[in-house]
């Protein structure tokens, strides 16, 4: 597997989560404390902070502490890796309809070549 490969497939799992995905959202306002993120939802802080620990291991949120807080941000760099891999994806699709489309209204006027 190649190392590009694995970040996609940790990038991908952390995604799966709902959790997970809420706090992206939330911090796609601006930073946040663990404990304001953690507020919304209903599990035990240590639960939370798993959630936390999946998303920083893949490179989706960076957390700096100061004292006893821990701020929260977004990095979209590696959100933006998802978005690349999807477009890619999207457009092989795309094309693919394209020409199934395209041999399918040549075989309704019977254009087709055997």
């Amino acid at each position: 597997m190649t190392e590009c490969s694995a970040s996609l497939d940790n990038l991908f799992h952390a995604l799966a989560d709902p959790t997970r995905r809420a706090v992206i959202e939330q911090l796609s306002h601006g930073t946040a404390s663990v404990s304001e993120l953690a507020q919304h939802h209903d599990m035990a802080l240590q639960s939370f902070s798993q959630h936390l620990k999946v998303l920083e291991d893949c490179g989706l949120v960076s957390t700096c502490k100061v004292g006893r807080v821990r701020t929260c941000e977004i990095s979209a760099d590696n959100l933006a890796k998802a978005e690349d891999w999807i477009s890619q994806q999207k457009k092989v699709w795309h094309e693919t309809f394209s020409r199934l489309d395209d041999y399918l209204s040549d075989l309704q006027n019977g254009e087709t070549q055997e």
